[in-house]
């Protein structure tokens, strides 16, 4: 069981590698006038200016979304790197996985236009991805599927070593849920009048500070005119 945990462990690392590699091979491919050029996602993500023809530039301005994109897969890599080290850091990156994938999923399917924003480009311009976009989702989507699944078999292999001291996570999430439905049970809810008297005080309440806040803006505008005023004289 320690060895398929370990390979599960060593494949969401690939699968983290691999996304953060595919940042740095085409993602997209731009044309304006008689040239085109291909540009990497750290090209797309810190906006790099290139030349793709004499005379002829693109400067794409830097996409907040595949930046953000680029960032979140460089702390996946970490977090899986680490997770050798240290257990807690085993949820941080099949969320980061999930989250990235869904994100970078959603950009390749749409129009390029949405996240590439070139100075200079028009609607009527070409922009459209290559398949590495596509490829980047899927191998961070593969880092989620493989991290969630060192998780599991990591924590199912803790508990079988403690003997049952400790449980499943399965068995934590369904504990959570039956002490917070016999914690909900215990509250006791305020009757039709209860909430009426209550509701009235907290207006009331209101009025008064809204009032007393308005009467102090009014008195400290009237003053400071009135030191202006002063100040304009002399």
């Amino acid at each position: 069981m320690k060895v398929i945990n370990r390979i599960f462990q060593a494949l969401a690392i690939a699968s983290s590698l691999a996304a953060l590699v595919l940042f740095f091979t085409k993602f997209a491919v731009i044309t304006l006038g008689s040239g085109g050029e291909n540009f990497i996602g750290a090209e797309l993500a810190f906006g790099i200016k290139k030349e793709i023809a004499k005379g002829e530039f693109v400067n794409p301005q830097r996409s907040a979304y595949i930046l953000f994109g680029f960032l979140l897969t460089v702390f996946g890599v970490l977090f899986t790197g680490f997770s050798f080290k240290s257990k807690g850091l085993r949820y941080a990156s099949p969320a980061i996985g999930l989250i990235d994938g869904i994100f970078m999923l959603v950009i390749a399917l749409r129009d390029p236009h949405l996240y590439i924003n070139a100075a200079g480009l028009n609607a009527s311009d070409v922009a459209y991805y290559g398949r590495n976009i596509l490829f980047t989702a899927i191998a961070l989507l593969a880092l989620f599927v493989f991290g969630t699944a060192y998780l599991l078999i990591d924590d199912y292999i803790a508990v079988k070593a403690s003997k049952g001291a400790k449980r499943t996570i399965f068995a934590r999430i369904k504990a959570f849920f039956k002490d917070y439905k016999s914690e909900v049970k215990k509250i006791v809810w305020p009757g039709p009048r209860e909430v009426v008297k209550n509701t009235i005080i907290v207006l009331l309440v209101c009025l008064v500070i809204g009032l007393f806040v308005w009467l102090l803006d009014m008195g400290l505008g009237r003053l400071l005119k009135w030191i202006l005023g002063i100040s304009t004289r002399r």
